[in-house]
């Protein structure tokens, strides 16, 4: 398998500014896909999982909530705070459908609309 890698610089241990190679994750999950190590095989089961959940996800949308949920709870977010961040997400959807349909579509338009928002 060819990867597809691309050098950007990254900051290294010793201070400096140095050109590491990098890769989408959707390339790095492929070439972790086609390792055939025994020690990648814990690795290739958990991604497994992870794709057999958000394809559960896709036919029942209400565990993809409650996931959001769970993980707001866990880093200690009260029920207040998830509710208003859920409902601001669903205004915001709402808005930008809108936008959508006004003829604003994602480009520089939509970016200092999403700009003006997020500054009040």
């Amino acid at each position: 398998m060819t990867t597809n890698c691309s050098q950007f610089k990254m900051l290294a241990p010793d201070g400096k500014m140095r050109l590491k190679d990098a890769m989408k994750t959707s390339d790095i999950l492929r070439l972790i896909e086609s390792v055939p190590s025994p020690k990648a095989e814990p690795f290739k089961m958990w991604l497994a999982g992870l794709g057999k959940e958000r394809i559960d996800e896709v036919f029942d949308p209400e565990i993809a909530i409650k996931r959001a949920i769970n993980y707001y709870r866990n880093r200690g977010y009260d029920d207040k705070w998830i509710k208003a961040r859920l409902n601001g997400i669903l205004d915001r959807n709402k808005l930008t459908d809108l936008w959508k349909e006004s003829g604003i579509n994602e480009g520089y338009e939509y970016a200092i609309l999403t700009n003006d928002i997020y500054r009040e």
